[in-house]
């Protein structure tokens, strides 16, 4: 997918995989795509390192193996029936293969299971429901038979948080068939969709929505996580997720006008006026409490007029500093906010040079003449969305800043190149983790303030591991502050040293005042660090409301959201 090396080239897997192995269950998304690195960055791998061409000739788990076992359903046969009953028996499923795909999601604890051929916590039995009604009664009988209950849509989580850890239990699978449009309003801007509806197909929905729904303009949803191609709506607003246009559109819980949950003490509905004083708000209660406190049905979504059209920009400056400075100043400028918006720091721009086209064109030789150093300048990049005239007054005043502060204007390009591998970078992690190179990521939202503090002592932290590569970037910008977005590069096969340095990295985050998340939601992964970073106080309203809503605790248990004790105590 990239261009010929000059020199030597690792060998990489470029086929499907077997759709009966492991490796089909832990690859990102299309089968039938790949994405090697680029000549500079496998160099960039190798000298970090100290790695040779020799250290690329074989590859390791793989996770090429077939899958070929046999996992015993706790449900009794009478309970297999019943639930077959309810949804149908070609809806329901307890095939070994089938479940087994669907017990983890893309966390690399996850991934380094499978390429293991580790399976554990698996569900026992698969439902796929096409109505609210049948959701109901697939609750009910849980509730009533001791049987817990997990949700699986998009399967993209990083936290696992919807890894079936307690049984017996079944998974409700929505993607498959409960992605259904309820209702498109145009008098109000609105759709309302059930939560297995895919990013691609409501956002192909929505921009022909002249021919889908016979309106009169074109819209967007303007949610547009990383994950994208393979998340679902149920994942976005269930996490609070946030997508990388989210400085113009908002995030998740700003674009949810209203939202029906079932609950096992009911259903929890609420009305879609756009803003009301009817005391504390359902709607965010309801919203990242990801499938503990009930289980969405429907969502009513904003949504925007299509741009015609979106204006680029990118700059490169001197320091980390200084492009901070700008990010701050465009949010707090009150002059329109741009759509994508994001500042590498310098270890990131470095890694960024050679993915993204600047090492080998004519940039590089004009940045270093003109100052600009390698490791220590960083590259801000973005676009706007909106009417044009907007557009042209946000991108003038981005420039009048950058200017102020030493900012070289780079053009459009750099942004092209960045948008064309914003959803498929993940297939680079599987291609080089086969040689034992793993790629993972951590995220936390943090104030303008400390955001400096908060950069470098996690950074301080990746880098405890040996040659570790840590880069990182400010994105989904407000005028309070940002998220810090981390990636870290590490050489290992070992699950059991990479879980504690996962962990060291996750209290790094906690103990320097970022909270824990800015969009990955918590999950199981996270839950330990939780109550001490929102307070005893908060925990213990958020556990008194999964009493209420759920007083078996029959929806996601095993500690998601810390809420209950782990299985394992992770």
């Amino acid at each position: 997918m990239s261009h010929p090396y000059k020199e030597f080239e690792p060998k990489w897997i470029t086929d499907a995989p077997n759709p009966k192995s492991f490796r089909s269950i832990m690859k990102w998304g299309d089968p039938n795509f790949y994405k090697a690195p680029k000549e500079g960055l496998y160099k960039l791998i190798k000298s970090t390192f100290n790695l040779t061409d020799d250290d690329f000739k074989e590859m390791v788990d793989t996770g090429e193996q077939i899958v070929d076992m046999k996992v015993e359903t706790k449900l009794s046969e009478e309970q297999v029936k019943a639930i077959k009953e309810i949804v149908g028996d070609e809806f329901a499923t307890i095939d070994d293969f089938t479940r087994i795909s669907l017990a983890y999601g893309k966390t690399m604890i996850d991934i380094m299971r499978l390429r293991k051929g580790i399976v554990e916590n698996v569900p026992d039995i698969v439902v796929y429901p096409s109505t609210t009604e049948e959701v109901q009664k697939l609750l009910a009988y849980a509730d009533s038979n001791g049987i817990k209950v997990y949700i699986h849509a998009g399967g993209s989580s990083v936290t696992r948080g919807t890894e079936p850890m307690v049984g017996p239990n079944m998974m409700i699978e929505t993607q498959k068939r409960f992605n259904k449009v309820i209702e498109f309003n145009e008098v109000n801007q609105t759709i309302t969709v059930q939560p297995g509806i895919t990013g691609p197909a409501l956002e192909k929905l929505l921009n022909n929505a002249p021919e889908n729904f016979g309106s009169t303009k074109r819209y967007t949803c303007g949610h547009f996580p990383q994950s994208f191609e393979y998340s679902c709506v149920g994942g976005w607003v269930t996490t609070r997720g946030s997508g990388q246009n989210s400085t113009y559109y908002g995030c998740a819980a700003d674009i949810v006008l209203s939202q029906e949950y079932v609950t096992p003490v009911g259903v929890i509905k609420s009305d879609n006026k756009p803003r009301k004083a009817t005391g504390p708000d359902i709607d965010q209660i309801m919203m990242g409490s990801e499938g503990c406190f009930g289980i969405l049905t429907q969502v009513t979504l904003k949504i925007f007029n299509l741009s015609e059209k979106h204006l680029k920009f990118s700059f490169m400056f001197p320091t980390w500093e200084e492009g901070m400075a700008v990010m701050r100043e465009v949010m707090q400028g009150e002059f329109g906010h741009p759509s994508a918006f994001r500042l590498s720091d310098a270890e990131e721009t470095d890694m960024m040079s050679h993915m993204y086209g600047i090492i080998g064109s004519p940039l590089e030789p004009m940045l270093k003449a003109t100052g600009y150093k390698m490791h220590q300048r960083c590259l801000l990049l973005g676009f706007c969305d909106g009417e044009i005239g907007y557009q042209k007054n946000v991108v003038k005043n981005i420039k009048k800043i950058a200017k102020k502060h030493h900012g070289l204007y780079l053009t459009g390009y750099v942004t092209t190149s960045w948008e064309h591998g914003r959803f498929n970078d993940p297939y680079l992690r599987d291609t080089i983790q086969d040689y034992g190179i793993i790629i993972d990521t951590l995220e936390c939202a943090v104030n303008w303030d400390n955001m400096p503090s908060v950069h470098d002592s996690v950074r301080e932290v990746v880098k405890a591991w040996p040659n570790a590569i840590c880069t990182c970037h400010i994105s989904h910008s407000y005028p309070q502050g940002a998220n810090l977005y981390f990636i870290f590069i590490i050489k290992t096969t070992s699950l059991e040293d990479f879980k504690k340095y996962h962990s060291s990295i996750l209290k790094a985050i906690a103990d320097s005042g970022a909270a824990l998340s800015h969009h990955h939601g918590i999950g199981k992964l996270f839950a330990p660090y939780l109550e001490e970073n929102i307070g005893t106080a908060q925990m213990n309203v958020n556990k008194e409301l999964k009493k209420y809503f759920d007083p078996n605790n029959t929806l996601n248990p095993g500690g998601t959201l810390g809420l209950d004790e782990h299985p394992d105590n992770f």
